[in-house]
């Protein structure tokens, strides 16, 4: 009985991982519903989504003949002020099949996998509450052209900055950019562009980064260099922590980096299916590792609250609440069946009206979400602790 119920165990991760790859099937159960088998993958706490998908809210706004590009990097700064960073636009097959819904997964399109219809405009811009566009800031598509790779990977704004400066991490190019909060001026450029390195100056695909309410700045400096850059208030090199490898507090491609109260810290080892916790020392250029949780498919994105850790997964695609201690304290699986499903929830953010919003690398869009009528608040991701 036990070699059967093991059997059936790695039967069900073999066809759950493959879902993941493959086109969506048809729905078995209500969108959200865990299956047997995902329950058997992921253990206990496991139940269903406790929000609603907004149909369609994301509202297209290409010229003919283009579509959403990979909806890499999202920021709720308002609920009625959402950055989009997207791996530009998608070419479109023509004639445009029929049942194009105004994103190209749509008609079966991956524009993760799909490069060669990739084209570098409007890369950067902003949605209303509505998904209606509100700004587009065609002026810096010029910093995404002649890109061989995917370019934008985040969007991030430090809740601790008055002027809302806006930080795009590009990852193709080894840089990160800072702009006004209203787009018209690049006030700063980190790292060379196309000039790979891991020195003070230098990053290798650098993936996010977190902002210290001292000032301080942590760059997950990301799919080469495996580590995580410390600057100053300035920008200035101070220290870095992690480094390449498989021992607790090391990395295989820091993904994700965010901040929580007490001075702790979590990166996501993205390729190491885990989170390494690491905590503030009182020399500003050195923090101490605290714990690794493992277990994880392929970790993408995290908010940090004031009491736990919400993560996006992707294998299976699902979200998880963790406590500080790293125990589970709830999952629930990400539909990937159309209209409202997601292939990959590759970043989120949150807004204060407690609206979730998801970006998709994959199908190519983002959605909003709200929270279902009379569900237990403890399962409400609220907005990234400060």
């Amino acid at each position: 009985m036990a070699a059967a119920a093991a059997s059936l165990a790695a039967l069900a991760l073999s066809a759950l991982t493959a879902a993941q790859e493959q086109a969506p099937k048809p729905a078995q159960a209500p969108a959200g519903t865990p299956t047997a088998r995902e329950r058997v993958i992921m253990g206990p706490n496991v139940g269903p989504s406790p929000y609603t998908v907004v149909r369609g809210w994301h509202k297209p706004f290409a010229k003919e003949g283009f579509a959403f590009g990979g909806n890499s990097g999202l920021f709720a700064l308002t609920p009625d002020r959402i950055f989009v960073a997207q791996r530009g636009e998608a070419r479109l097959p023509q004639p445009i099949p029929a049942g194009f819904a105004g994103y190209a997964g749509s008609i079966g399109m991956n524009v993760l996998t799909v490069t060669a219809a990739r084209t570098w405009q409007n890369c950067l811009y902003t949605l209303d509450r509505n998904g209606h566009v509100k700004e587009r800031w065609t002026q810096w598509d010029t910093l995404c052209e002649g890109s061989d790779g995917p370019g934008p990977h985040r969007i991030r704004i430090s809740p601790y900055d008055r002027e809302q400066r806006v930080w795009v991490i590009n990852e193709t190019f080894h840089t990160i950019y800072v702009f006004s909060n209203d787009g018209k001026k690049l006030l700063m450029t980190l790292g060379e562009k196309n000039v790979p390195g891991k020195d003070a100056t230098h990053f290798g695909k650098p993936q996010d980064v977190a902002f210290l309410p001292d000032g301080r700045i942590l760059v997950a400096d990301g799919l080469d260099n495996h580590r995580i850059v410390i600057l100053d208030k300035n920008a200035k090199y101070i220290g870095e922590f992690g480094g390449p490898g498989t021992a607790p507090g090391q990395f295989s491609g820091v993904h994700a980096v965010a901040i929580g109260p007490n001075g702790l810290i979590f990166g996501l080892d993205r390729s190491g299916g885990r989170i390494n916790v690491f905590r503030t020392t009182t020399d500003p250029a050195k923090m101490e590792h605290v714990d690794t949780w493992a277990g994880f498919g392929l970790p993408l994105d995290l908010i940090v609250n004031r009491d736990a850790v919400w993560m996006a997964d992707l294998y299976p695609l699902r979200f998880v609440k963790l406590d500080f201690k790293g125990n589970r304290l709830y999952t629930w699986i990400v539909p990937t069946e159309l209209p409202d499903g997601f292939l990959e929830v590759h970043t989120f953010s949150v807004d204060s009206e407690l609206n979730l919003f998801g970006g998709d690398n994959q199908y190519g869009r983002s959605q909003k979400m709200v929270p279902r009528a009379g569900v237990d608040p403890a399962l409400i991701i609220q907005p990234p602790w400060r």
